[in-house]
């Protein structure tokens, strides 16, 4: 693929638009980005808040720990954390400076603050508003469709004007995104143009990974892997994807480099091919070209799918990881497929029942299928067309998938939403 091609200019745009580093669950830390802005425009502290969050946001944020919180979980929590200690020019690192002094007044804040949170019926399954009170002065912030897309500031009834979504040109066209052109891509790719933001992944998501291994996190499912199953490179790359989202899920005040919104799929899309890229002794280059086919490979899937579903995003992860992991063992293309149909086919039906510690082990169970799908097509099998959702092609098997996680799965999500709500 030559440079100067649309393709070419829009996936190099694509990686830097979704490679970029959160602190903390990226929907606890969505709410406090939109409390940072809404507490900057109301220009006092806020006396009430009214929160009004989709099922999805609900889910997602009920059980993760919000980090520099003294261990706090919830909407309440990421919120005062927001008000009280955001900066909304770090985006979704916006907690990242908070000290111990900070956490402190986070305490007393949530103590005495008047604080409402309700269910908002929306067409979107991302969607928040966030209205906070002074005295008879109040300002409300939407967030809608992602993490930082601030759609509407409201302040005593007055529409302003400032756009101030982090987004603030057309983002690159995900639909030019096909298997086969980003596989040319990923072998033609200048890696001046991607090399930095391949190396802040692997920097940041290493470090967290490390930290997961180190302490005691969630239900430490990378600790539990090593200790049970050894140390050979298949059970590390597992391993090491898990223990980084059990200590995301579960306080960690380090960053990520996320993908697709998300710092879980960011890790499963970067750790095993760090992982496998050591064991196989590779060149940095040939590891960044299997980094970028993994991330691409997923946002693709993803990008089918939406930001949130019932779907579990650790299974579109995982497969661009297999198919990142077949580009490093010299594998050609119909390999990579192969692999990414074979893991489709195992592991499609993960739900995502919020963000919580059982993500790891959720991780753990894709980053497997996706080994299993590479070697079960070098062993000369493969699930074929007509089997399930796999269809004629890995293009109409990934829609196939797309279309189960945005559609078939809207009732199951509804349904896992009341069960986590208890209606």
């Amino acid at each position: 693929m030559k440079k100067t091609e649309q393709k070419y200019q829009a996936f190099v745009q694509i990686l830097k638009e979704e490679l970029i580093p959160a602190m903390g669950c990226t929907e606890p830390i969505s709410l406090a980005y939109g409390a940072s802005i809404a507490r900057k425009v109301l220009n006092h502290l806020p006396t009430k808040i009214v929160v009004e969050a989709s099922g999805s946001i609900i889910k997602n944020v009920k059980s993760v720990i919000v980090p520099h919180t003294h261990h706090l979980k919830g909407i309440k929590a990421a919120v005062c954390a927001g008000i009280i200690g955001g900066n909304d020019d770090k985006y979704l690192e916006v907690l990242s400076q908070i000290d111990e002094k900070t956490k402190k007044e986070i305490d007393q804040y949530i103590e005495k603050v008047d604080f409402e949170e309700h269910f908002l019926d929306s067409s979107k399954v991302f969607d928040y508003i966030i209205t906070v009170w002074n005295k008879k002065e109040y300002v409300k912030v939407r967030v809608s469709d992602s993490h930082m897309n601030v759609v509407c500031i409201e302040k005593n009834g007055q529409i302003l004007q400032e756009e101030k979504s982090v987004v603030k040109k057309e983002k690159a066209d995900r639909s030019l995104l096909d298997i086969k052109d980003i596989y040319d891509f990923i072998k033609t790719v200048e890696l001046t143009d991607i090399q930095d933001i391949l190396e802040r992944q692997i920097d940041y998501n290493y470090a967290i990974a490390c930290a997961g291994l180190n302490d005691n996190y969630g239900a430490n499912i990378g600790k539990v892997l090593l200790k049970s199953f050894g140390n050979d490179v298949k059970n590390k790359a597992r391993a090491y994807a898990a223990a980084g989202s059990d200590a995301r899920m579960n306080g960690c005040e380090l960053p990520v480099v996320i993908n697709s919104g998300s710092g879980n799929q960011g890790m499963t899309c970067s750790l095993p091919i760090f992982i496998y890229a050591q064991e196989l002794k590779v060149s940095k280059e040939k590891m960044f070209r299997a980094l970028a086919l993994s991330n691409l490979v997923a946002i693709h899937e993803k990008s089918g799918i939406g930001t949130l579903s019932a779907y579990c995003g650790a299974v579109s992860a995982a497969t661009g990881a297999g198919a990142g992991i077949a580009y490093l063992y010299d594998e050609d293309y119909q390999t990579v497929i192969h692999t990414i149909v074979n893991t489709l086919a195992n592991v499609s039906g993960i739900v995502c029942d919020g963000a919580k510690a059982s993500c790891a082990a959720k991780i753990a169970s894709s980053v497997d299928a996706a080994i299993l799908g590479y070697h079960m097509y070098k062993n000369g099998q493969e699930f074929k067309s007509g089997d399930g959702l796999v269809m004629e092609d890995v293009e109409a098997t990934i829609q196939s998938v797309g279309r189960l996680g945005r559609e078939g799965m809207k009732e199951t999500n509804k349904e896992i939403i009341k069960m986590m709500i208890h209606e």
